[in-house]
C-alpha cells in the first residue's frame, strides 16, 4: 500500500494547483521571485500549501481562461484563498525603491 501523498492522483493535483498559482501570479502581476522572498520564503510556502488544498480549482481555471480586459493586471479574485498574499506582493512591488549600488554612493561628510 502506497503513501497517499506520493500516489499518482495526489502528485497530479499538486502539479495542477502549482501551475494554476503560477498562472494566477502572472495574471495579477506578481513577480514570483519577489513573492518567494516575502517573509524569508514562509509566506510563499504557506501560499503554495493553501493553493494545493484549495477547492476552487474550477473557479480559478475559469477566471484565468477569461480574456484580460485592461492593460493593467487585474486584482486577484475574491474566491482566491491567496488574494491577500497576492495583493501584498503587488503592493510591495509597486512601492519598493530601486536597489542602490553601494559602490557608487557618495560618502556623507
Amino acid at each position: 500500500m502506497g503513501d497517499f501523498c506520493f500516489d499518482r492522483p495526489m502528485l497530479k493535483r499538486v502539479f495542477r494547483q502549482v501551475a494554476l498559482m503560477d498562472r494566477m501570479m502572472e495574471r495579477v502581476g506578481v513577480d514570483p521571485a519577489a513573492a518567494a522572498r516575502d517573509s524569508e520564503g514562509t509566506a510563499w510556502y504557506e501560499a503554495r500549501t493553501r493553493c494545493i488544498a484549495c477547492c476552487s480549482e474550477r473557479q480559478c481555471r475559469d477566471w484565468l481562461a477569461q480574456p484580460q480586459s485592461s492593460v493593467s493586471p487585474p486584482e486577484p479574485p475574491e474566491f482566491c484563498h491567496n488574494a491577500d498574499f497576492l495583493k501584498r506582493c503587488r503592493k510591495r512591488a509597486g512601492t519598493r525603491s530601486p536597489p542602490r549600488n553601494l559602490m557608487s554612493m557618495e560618502k556623507a561628510p
